[in-house]
């Protein structure tokens, strides 16, 4: 799988998160969970909690295969203060 790439919504506690999932075993994967790790910044870049979240992966993925999915992660508003931020830093799979 690839490093997140993330893009800015219209609010300060979602974003989008794009990764790209590779299948390089020689079965199809039919099915997954993508478990997303968003880290709350404060305003000094501090680093004060991680809240995780899961979806459903993009399958089926055939042997051999790429597939990309894009996902809006969301925490709780009231976990980001104005003057704070997220970044989903973590993504973690888990194939079925």
């Amino acid at each position: 799988m690839s490093d997140p790439s993330r893009a800015a919504t219209d609010q300060r506690w979602c974003e989008k998160v794009t990764v790209s999932f590779s299948n390089t075993g020689g079965t199809a994967v039919r099915s997954g969970t993508v478990t997303f790790g968003t880290h709350i910044i404060g305003a000094l870049g501090i680093d004060w909690a991680t809240i995780g979240s899961s979806e459903t992966l993009p399958a089926p993925i055939a042997a051999g295969a790429k597939k990309s999915g894009t996902w809006t992660v969301c925490v709780d508003a009231w976990r980001v203060p104005l003057g704070m931020r997220i970044e989903t830093r973590d993504v973690s799979v888990r194939w079925k």
